[in-house]
């Protein structure tokens, strides 16, 4: 009786063990899951702004650098001496500049001095004309008392004289007056050329702000022939080697992100819809199987490309066959976006993972204690 009841125990112990395993294992069957998955991350392509040889390299393969650390250094020879004929040419475009300030000066100082001449020739034009007028009367005032004897003819002369002479004046005032409005024209038109030569005041100057930019994009040049990290990452596939010839916008190596890293996980079309942005995810890396990581789900796909349809041989249409009795899903890319991840945890960009999402628990207690993805599952 008692080895009845201690095999009851016993078979009841193993039922309770067999079923809790089993409802265990159905929250993993129920959550969708995929095989499919792969650790990725921002690989930056380091391309050199410059063409040149490479004279310092120094990095070596699948080394971490910091973002500033130099990489690789070309040449700078050639740029230096670029810069310092644009620096020479920036300061004989100021010193031009100051000429023609100079010039500009001198032709606004012409302009004034005709337009005194112009002045100096009207003043002169009405002082003529005065004594034209006095000059006549006279002139007149003579005639009229020759015939009664109150005047001689020798004065009568004089008179006349004195009023061609004041006649005369006066043509040679306005022979002036019209050489100083010429003067004027021409003087004026010489300080609109000396304007136009010299162009905006001050920075604003286009000969200065060219040269200007000829010098900046000299600096920017030299800068350039040192190749630094933008962020923190590894250097890989490092195939430079000193002497190497860098070409300006072909890139030299990759450098991967390491503050980047997410999992891509490619899940059946069938599952798609019980994923939620998110709900949270747990991560099984091949490379570390006892580790989980976790993570929440941070967007889903909402394309794939189409291989049926696509233009073929003779820009016909390519048709992959298919057997009529299975239809195979086509797998949507999840964004998996990773939380903390162990130090001791590599990452590399292109590694296999396993990738299972809790329906349902975007907003669930993200502390509670998530277990191992089971290794039916991995």
């Amino acid at each position: 009786m008692n080895l009845s009841r201690k095999y009851q125990l016993t078979g009841a112990v193993v039922l309770i063990a067999v079923a809790a395993v089993l409802l265990k294992y159905r929250d993993y069957v129920v959550n969708p899951w995929t095989r499919d998955g792969q650790v990725r991350a921002e690989v930056i392509q380091i391309t050199p702004r410059i063409s040149g040889p490479i004279v310092q390299l120094a990095i070596v393969d699948n080394q971490f650098v910091k973002a500033g650390d130099l990489l690789f250094e070309i040449d700078p020879r050639t740029f230096a001496a670029s810069l310092a004929q644009a620096s020479a040419q920036y300061d004989k475009a100021k010193d031009n500049y100051v000429a023609q300030q100079k010039q500009v000066e001198a032709a606004q100082a012409q302009v004034e001095v005709t337009r005194a001449s112009l002045d100096q020739a009207n003043s002169t034009i009405k002082q003529a004309d005065a004594e034209i007028a006095k000059n006549k009367a006279e002139f007149q005032r003579q005639k009229d008392l020759l015939p009664i004897k109150a005047t001689s003819q020798k004065s009568v002369d004089r008179a006349r004289a004195n009023y061609e002479v004041s006649v005369q004046k006066r043509k040679g005032a306005v022979a002036s007056l019209t050489q100083a409005q010429a003067s004027l024209v021409q003087s004026e038109a010489d300080l609109a050329e000396a304007r136009a030569n010299l162009g905006a005041p001050g920075d604003a100057n286009a000969s200065i702000r060219e040269a200007r930019a000829e010098q900046e994009q000299g600096e920017l040049n030299l800068e350039f022939t040192q190749v630094r990290a933008p962020v923190d990452g590894y250097v890989t596939n490092l195939n430079l080697r000193l002497g190497s010839q860098a070409v300006a916008n072909q890139p030299a190596l990759a450098l991967v992100d390491v503050n980047s890293y997410w999992i891509a996980g490619f899940f059946k079309e069938t599952l798609i819809k019980r994923i939620g942005k998110g709900d949270r995810a747990i991560i099984t890396l091949m490379s570390y199987p006892d580790t989980p990581l976790e993570g929440y789900v941070d967007s889903l796909g909402w394309g794939i490309a189409q291989q049926d349809g696509s233009t073929g041989f003779e820009l016909l249409p390519n048709v992959s066959p298919t057997f009529e009795w299975i239809r195979l899903a086509e797998r949507v890319p999840v964004h998996i976006h990773l939380e903390e991840v162990p130090a001791e945890i590599g990452l590399r960009v292109g590694t296999t993972a396993s990738v299972l999402v809790l329906t349902g628990s975007a907003d669930d207690d993200q502390d509670a204690q998530v277990p191992p993805v089971p290794a039916a599952l991995r």
